[in-house]
Parts: C-alpha cells; sequence; structure tokens
C-alpha cells in the first residue's frame, strides 16, 4: 500500500544532479513549489574525506542496492550507481567543458545510420553555457585551440600551476602541441565567503573536505533550499503513473521510513541519470506510449576511455600538490599525424596520481601492497574517444528478477565499435609519447569500463519516430513529462558532459516557464 501525500507541487524532479539542480534553479527562483527526490543521502564534509578509502568506489555512495546486470561492457557483471545529493557532482573532478561548434552538426563518421542529430545548434545553447558557468563559479582562461565562440569570460580566475603540470605542458609543447588550462569548477576566489582550494590531492574521485569544490551539494542546492525547494533524499522512485497523456503520480520508496509514498505535481521532470531515466521509464511502460518509444534505452555511449600511465625515475608530483590541469586538443578533430581513423577522435586531458587507498582497494590484497609502492612514480593522461551511438548498445529489463524496491532489474549490453577503438588507441600513443618525453620510463595503459560518462538513452531530436524527446527534451506522448540528464543527447562529443547537460537543463527551464507549462 502506498502512503498518498496531498501536497502538489508544481513540479517535481527525480534526481539532484546537474540535469535536475539547473532545472530547479529556474523553477525555484522563478517562485515555484518544487520537490526533488534522491535516491541518495546528503555526504557529510569532513577530515575523514581526506582518508585512503574515501575515494567514490569504496563509500557506500556507490551503491548496488539497485543491481545493474551487465551482459557485456562493464568491468563487473554487477555494477552500481553513484547515489547521493548532488548525483555524480560531489566526487567529480571538476572538469567543465563547453562542446565544440562541429560538435552540434552531422559528422557522418561518428553518427553513421543510427539517425542521431542535434535539433540545434551551439550558439542556441551559447548563452545557457554562461549562465552554467556563472551558477557553477568555473575557473578558466583562454588557450584552448578548440574553444568556440564565448560571449563572456570566465567568471574565476584559475590557481597557480604544479610542478607536475608545468613538466606535462613543456613536453607537449616540445612536441609541437598546445597545452592549456582545464576550465575547473572550483573555488579560487577568498572573497566570496566560500572555503579557497588548497590544491590536495583528493579532489577527483573523491567529495571535498573543505568545500572548495563547486559541486551541487556545495554550490547550487543549499541555496535553492533556502529559497523553497523541498529534497527528500533516500527516496527512490518505482513508477510514474498515466492517465490521459499525463503522468498523475510518482511512487516511491522511502528508505529510511520503509514505505512506499505517492507524490503529486502538474509537471515531472526525470533526471535521474543515463541508466537509471530509461530504467524508471522502462519500468513504467512509457516506451508504449511514445512514437519513439523504441530508442529509449538504445544508443547509449558513453566515450571509449582509456588512461596512460607513465612511470618516471623520480616522483612527477613532488610537492604533493593537485595537479589535474592541463587539456591537449590538438587531435580533437583529428590529426594530420593520424592516418586512421579520419575525422573526429576526441580529448585528452591530464590525470590526478590515482589514490594509494583505490589502488589497494581494487586490486588483491598482495598485490595492490606492491602496486601501491610505485603510485608515487606515477602519472598519467586520460583520453576520451568520442564513441558511435549503436542501436545494439542498450538497456533492457529482466521482469523476472526484481531488487528489494520492486524494480524490475535492468540489464546492460555495451560493446565499443573497431572505431571506437581505433580513436582511442590513436590518442593513447599520442599520450604515451607526450609522457616519454616529460621523462616516463615505463608506461602502462588502464581501459576505463565505467558508465560515468554515460549518454544517449532517452535522446532528443526533430524526428518523433527516432528520438523520444523533443528539442525540448519533452517526453513524447506526455504532456507534463521532460528528461533532462545526459540520455538526451545525441551523440556524446569528446568532452565530459556535466557544462552540456548543465546547460540544456536551463535552456528547457527557460522554455517550461516561457510556456506556463508548471
Amino acid at each position: 500500500m502506498f502512503n498518498h501525500k496531498q501536497t502538489e507541487y508544481d513540479a517535481i524532479i527525480i534526481g539532484s544532479g546537474f540535469g535536475g539542480s539547473m532545472v530547479a534553479h529556474v523553477l525555484v527562483n522563478a517562485g515555484k513549489k518544487v520537490l526533488m527526490l534522491e535516491r541518495g543521502d546528503w555526504v557529510p564534509r569532513g577530515e575523514h574525506n581526506w582518508a585512503d578509502d574515501a575515494s567514490i568506489d569504496l563509500t557506500p555512495y556507490y551503491s548496488k542496492e539497485i543491481p545493474y546486470r551487465v551482459l557485456a561492457g562493464g568491468n563487473n557483471k554487477i555494477m552500481g550507481a553513484y547515489t547521493c545529493v548532488g548525483g555524480p557532482s560531489v566526487f567529480y573532478g571538476g572538469v567543465s567543458m563547453r562542446l565544440r561548434e562541429p560538435d552540434f552538426e552531422v559528422a557522418p563518421e561518428i553518427m553513421e545510420d543510427s539517425n542521431a542529430r542535434w535539433p540545434y545548434k551551439y550558439a542556441d545553447l551559447e548563452a545557457f553555457y554562461c549562465q552554467a558557468e556563472q551558477i557553477l563559479g568555473i575557473a578558466g582562461e583562454p588557450g584552448d585551440p578548440t574553444e568556440p565562440n564565448r560571449s563572456q569570460s570566465f567568471p574565476q580566475k584559475l590557481g597557480k600551476l604544479s610542478e607536475t603540470s608545468k613538466m606535462i605542458g613543456k613536453a607537449a609543447e616540445d612536441l609541437g602541441y598546445q597545452p592549456f588550462r582545464l576550465p575547473l569548477a572550483i573555488n579560487y576566489d577568498e572573497q566570496n565567503g566560500q572555503a579557497r582550494c588548497i590544491a590536495c590531492t583528493t579532489c577527483d574521485t573523491f567529495a571535498c573536505a573543505i568545500q572548495a569544490k563547486n559541486d551541487l551539494a556545495t554550490r547550487v542546492l543549499p541555496q535553492l533550499v533556502e529559497n523553497g525547494l523541498e529534497i527528500k533524499p533516500n527516496t527512490i522512485a518505482i513508477k510514474l503513473k498515466t492517465e490521459k497523456e499525463r503522468i498523475t503520480q510518482v511512487d516511491c520508496f522511502d528508505k529510511k521510513a520503509k514505505e512506499k509514498i505517492s507524490y503529486y505535481a502538474k509537471l515531472v521532470i526525470l533526471s535521474a541519470g543515463s541508466l537509471a531515466s530509461p530504467h524508471l521509464l522502462l519500468a513504467s511502460g512509457l516506451e508504449q506510449l511514445n512514437p519513439g518509444g523504441d530508442v529509449v534505452g538504445r544508443y547509449l555511449t558513453r566515450h571509449c576511455n582509456a588512461i596512460a600511465f607513465g612511470l618516471f625515475p623520480k616522483r612527477p608530483d613532488p610537492n604533493n600538490e593537485f595537479h589535474k590541469q592541463l587539456g591537449i586538443h590538438d587531435f580533437y578533430f583529428g590529426h594530420s599525424s593520424i592516418k586512421s581513423p579520419k575525422g573526429k577522435l576526441g580529448s585528452m586531458q591530464q590525470l590526478q596520481t590515482p589514490p594509494i587507498g583505490l589502488v589497494k582497494g581494487m586490486l588483491p590484497k598482495p598485490i595492490g601492497k606492491l602496486a601501491a609502492l610505485f603510485v608515487p612514480y606515477l602519472t598519467g593522461l586520460i583520453v576520451l574517444a568520442e564513441d558511435q551511438p549503436k542501436y545494439e548498445n542498450h538497456l533492457a529489463l529482466d521482469r523476472s528478477k526484481s531488487d528489494r524496491f520492486g524494480l524490475p532489474q535492468l540489464q546492460i549490453t555495451h560493446h565499443h565499435t573497431k572505431r571506437d577503438y581505433a580513436a582511442r588507441e590513436a590518442l593513447l600513443k599520442k599520450a604515451k609519447g607526450i609522457l616519454k618525453k616529460a621523462g616516463a620510463v615505463l608506461f602502462y595503459k588502464h581501459k576505463i569500463k565505467t558508465f560515468s560518462h554515460a549518454v544517449g538513452t532517452v535522446r532528443m531530436g526533430e524526428n518523433p519516430e527516432s528520438s523520444a524527446l523533443d528539442p525540448y527534451c519533452q517526453f513524447r506522448g506526455i504532456d507534463n513529462l521532460f528528461v533532462v540528464d545526459g540520455s538526451f543527447m545525441p551523440t556524446s562529443g569528446g568532452l565530459n558532459p556535466s557544462l552540456t547537460i548543465s546547460a540544456n537543463a536551463l535552456r528547457v527551464g527557460r522554455h517550461i516557464l516561457k510556456n506556463r507549462i508548471c
């Protein structure tokens, strides 16, 4: 039995990540009564966040309480999800990049027969990119050779460059490349009342102990709560019920109260992530009401990622400081020295030396202890190759199995294409060359098989038969349902998706207000 809450909200937002938080920013500041449902909890901040075992995969915030069965493409047969207030932003590295202008155009070598098409241009999103950068307090500076046109400068200046970054930057320049400073959602301002970054090494994959990282739970959501946003943590949406082409109620499970609850609103905004959102849509049977319902859960893209690590004779990070600071985009659209594959490839970014605790925790005990001895002599570059959207890369339900909340089990099938792998290998070869020039003597390639950059599973478009969302992310066939997490993206580009998700959500929020949808 469900406990029916009688309060009717203007909007219910499912998920507190970038999409949900940015739509909330628009609606709450316009005076709307908004309820946000989040399956995870708030992450406490303090000295414990600096501990070796505080990296996300070793914490309770990587949860398998809703287990995803991976049939192909993951790092385990059963995988979980990152669940907390603020979503993955709490543990991310802060890199905040705009897609390039050509990323919104047709690239045949990427799109092939997928019918993936962006229904708008970069220029249509540019003002919202600016707004997102202001809200998140992005620190940055000019220098990216592929950076698209911008109408506003970055709201913050970056901190000083680490010795490790200077070493990598010089090596890249000596090879004729154009390294640049990565834009970061990190606070370097001493005047705004927020803690200033102290350049510690526990940033990427860690919650910030002093709240100097501008994650959503630090920078955005507390202010919205003061302005009237109601957040229900530890609450899992398990079904969206419909009547006459409208969502009439959201059925949930409250993990703390251990009861089923139903909530009501004029508008429902789904932003649970590119795995959880299609999971809920399919579990609710909503693809049957959508003329493009066949693509719900399909065309899963995630980047084809890997890390090139270099082992140095001396510690590359002598000062033990933050050094995820440089990007290299000389190969983003291809390069004359790369014969195959032709066309778009992707990006390369400096990576923080991996946490010793994570190395120990993820490897068998004897191997982990031995490997940890070499960690201080490593530094690396991560490559993000843009992957091709393929129909067969998909999510499906196994209705014969359910979790303890009543959701049918989600199954994931994903295979990278030959072109995906070729693009990744081309970028890795260049990354290895930079590390060698910097002084590395041995090299290790670590393939990434997580779904942290997953997008595309409820994609937008102009064609109602090949896209589940219209150009403003309204779910076709349902008048009061929008989807604003990364699943809306027709293609992945070759960059971290968080800023694009944020900008698009601001765009959708404005559309909702302008058209008085709630």
